[in-house]
C-alpha cells in the first residue's frame, strides 16, 4: 500500500472530521489503525481533544481564528495543596561520593623468590607492624597482608606508606624487584 495524494487527502479530511484512526483505516483499506497514526504525525496533523469515550472524537467546533487565540496569554496554573492526610516524604541522606579503588596490587612473590636480606628485613619489620584490619587501611598504611585470611590471625602491616606506593620501605622492597634479580634467583 502506498500513500497516494488521494489517499492522504482523504486521511486529512477524516481527520479533521474528528473520526478515529481505525474509522479512516476502514475507510481506506489496506492499512491498519497503526500505519493511519504514524502518517497522521508524519503529516504534522494536529492533535485533537477526544471525548473520553471508545467511540472516538467528536468533531471539533468552528476554529477560532488565531488572533483570538494568541491574543489572550495562558493563565498560569496554580500549584495544587498536599492533601492534609497525606505523608510526608522521607528525607534521604544524600549519597556519599563514589572513591575510585587505588591502584591494583602486584602480584606478590613467594618466600622462595624474595632474598634471604630482604626476607630477614621483612621479619624484622613485621615484629613492629601496628597490625590492622581491612576498615582501617588508609591511603598512608602499608597494605601488605600477613597471615590466612580465612584465620582470626591474618592482618595488615599499617606502617606507613611510601608516598604513591601501597607498601611501606619494607614490602616495598620486597613487592617491587627488578627483574633480573628475580630470574637469578630462579635458576
Amino acid at each position: 500500500m502506498s500513500w497516494t495524494d488521494e489517499r492522504v487527502a482523504t486521511l486529512t479530511k477524516m481527520w479533521g472530521e474528528g473520526q478515529s484512526a481505525s474509522q479512516i483505516a476502514k475507510e481506506l483499506g489496506g492499512v491498519t489503525r497503526n500505519a493511519v497514526i504514524g502518517k497522521v504525525h508524519r503529516l504534522g496533523l494536529s492533535n485533537r481533544a477526544t471525548s473520553g469515550s471508545k467511540g472516538g472524537a467528536k468533531p471539533k467546533a468552528a476554529a477560532k481564528p488565531a488572533a483570538a487565540r494568541t491574543a489572550k496569554p495562558a493563565a498560569k496554573a496554580k500549584p495544587k495543596a498536599a492533601p492534609a492526610n497525606a505523608a510526608p516524604k522521607p528525607v534521604l541522606p544524600p549519597r556519599k561520593a563514589i572513591i575510585p579503588a587505588g591502584q591494583p596490587l602486584p602480584p606478590q612473590p613467594s618466600a622462595n623468590e624474595i632474598s634471604p636480606e630482604a626476607l630477614a628485613t621483612v621479619r624484622e619489620v613485621e615484629k613492629k607492624a601496628k597490625k590492622i584490619g581491612l576498615m582501617e587501611l588508609t591511603e598512608r598504611t602499608c597494605k601488605w597482608p600477613i597471615g590466612d585470611p580465612a584465620t582470626d590471625e591474618f592482618w595488615f602491616c599499617g606502617l606507613p606508606s611510601e608516598p604513591g606506593k601501597p607498601y611501606c620501605e619494607a614490602h616495598v622492597g620486597v613487592a617491587f624487584q627488578p627483574m633480573s634479580a628475580r630470574r637469578d634467583r630462579r635458576r
